[in-house]
């Protein structure tokens, strides 16, 4: 019985395609490590382009080439309705009237989608091993983001402000504090899985860690950032309680939900007393600042994108809205979407958006190997497409890596699962045939020794 249950969760995590673990070649060691780069790379991002784009370019030629991607037809769904998307934003961008930047715009969208599509595809080749590889380096990452933000914020060497914070707000590594903040939302919901799953007294390292980069998104400023936060750690907390088989795990995760309250009481009293930090966090913590309101603010400029998407079924064309008909973008991606790519690709978008919170939370609820896993990306998955109401994330690699794990894991599911069930009912035979009463054994059988019957004498 324990060779079948290991059969299972062996199957479980490498898709029931993989009858034995094969020697890994060293092409695909270098693919991996190359990876596990990548991911680390994508927290340096100064400028646009970023090394982290031309680095994930060769991803996307690399892992197909050495094997490590496996689509099948739900990811083939999924490209396909990227596809529909792309499309569409290249008929809408015919409308431009600066054909080159439009162009531009909608290039980085169309390698940002296939991007996504290969990283579901290595995710799905062996998504346990493969999800921890990206977590793992992601957490590299923004603990390198966080740890320049706060260097900057605090002003701990000379000429460090000026290069780590953006409008009086850390910003690390990045050149938006409002792209930072979210960033840092996945890795803090990873440390805390692995808090959740460390023995008590092997906690504390994890939760230094998400402790820091809970400090680091509070001192971003960024209001989309803290909602993402909220929004992510309240349904990682609700899906783990909910699905844990662990007594022990609902306590650790009520105990660091009290002791999250306790933190975050202190950071802010601590904040509070700083006068520039308390008015920069009551300033930032308002709902409506002076640049959302009046007809050339926020809300007014959405008034005019939902006028202009009535009247353009087609797009008008990527960047056309701020370059053209007001100051600014949209400020929310789902209404930005439409401009730039139509009735059609923004519908696409809209569609995408939708089937990976439904079918994710439908799989959330069901128990795989992955599924502590996948509970992290779902959470964080939904805490950013929350945060899209109020933000153009369109073009955030993040965004875009979240839903590859989120459908990769899905699809992997759907590949193991008839290599586990076979394997269940192995194991259930086996266990049935074990413990059913043997049936008496029959009595032995007596032998006799043979008649002699006296043949009669006709003498």
């Amino acid at each position: 019985m324990r060779a079948a249950a290991f059969n299972i969760a062996r199957h479980g995590t490498a898709l029931g395609h993989e009858r034995a673990a094969p020697r890994r070649s060293i092409a695909h060691w270098l693919a991996l490590a190359l990876v596990a780069v990548t991911i680390v790379s994508s927290g340096f991002v100064f400028s646009e382009p970023a090394p982290v784009d031309a680095l994930t370019i060769g991803l996307i030629v690399l892992l197909p080439v050495v094997g490590l991607v496996v689509f099948n037809p739900m990811l083939i769904a999924y490209f396909s309705l990227w596809t529909i998307a792309g499309a569409s934003a290249v008929l809408a961008a015919t409308f431009s009237l600066d054909l080159g930047l439009t162009l531009t715009h909608v290039g980085v969208t169309l390698y940002l989608t296939l991007a996504s599509v290969v990283f579901a595809g290595f995710i799905a080749k062996s998504p346990s091993a493969h999800s921890e590889l990206i977590l793992k380096a992601w957490t590299w990452a923004a603990v390198a983001a966080a740890s320049a933000g706060l260097i900057g914020y605090f002003e701990l060497f000379p000429g460090a402000y000026d290069l780590f914070t953006k409008f009086d707000r850390a910003s690390g590594t990045f050149k938006d504090p409002n792209v930072f903040g979210p960033f840092l939302v996945t890795p803090l919901i990873y440390m805390v899985h692995v808090a959740l799953n460390r023995a008590w007294h092997r906690m504390l390292a994890p939760l230094a860690v998400a402790g820091m980069l809970m400090l680091t998104v509070l001192l971003s400023f960024s209001r989309g950032a803290w909602m993402n936060l909220a929004v992510a750690f309240s349904i990682f907390g609700y899906l783990t309680l909910l699905t844990s088989r662990r007594a022990v795990t609902r306590v650790k995760l009520m105990a660091l939900l009290a002791g999250g309250m306790l933190f975050t009481a202190g950071l802010l009293t601590v904040a509070l007393s700083s006068d520039t930090i308390s008015d920069l966090l009551t300033q930032r913590s308002t709902l409506e600042m002076e640049y959302d309101t009046g007809t050339e603010g926020r809300f007014g400029g959405q008034q005019k994108a939902i006028g202009l998407i009535a009247e353009n079924p087609l797009g008008l064309g990527a960047l056309e809205f701020g370059e053209r008909y007001h100051p600014e973008e949209v400020h929310n991606v789902y209404l930005s979407i439409v401009l730039n790519a139509g009735w059609l690709g923004g519908g696409v978008y809209w569609i995408l958006v939708g089937l990976t919170a439904v079918l994710g939370f439908r799989h959330a609820l069901k128990a795989t190997p992955t599924q502590p896993l996948f509970l992290v990306v779902f959470a964080a998955f939904i805490g950013n497409a929350l945060e899209g109401i109020i933000i153009d994330s369109d073009h955030w690699r993040h965004f875009y890596l979240l839903a590859a794990m989120v459908w990769g894991l899905m699809s992997a599911r759907t590949l193991a699962q008839p290599v586990i069930e076979a394997a269940w009912n192995t194991t259930s035979a086996r266990l049935t045939a074990r413990l059913r009463p043997a049936a008496p054994a029959p009595p032995p059988r007596q032998h006799r020794a043979p008649r002699i019957v006296a043949t009669p004498s006709f003498a």
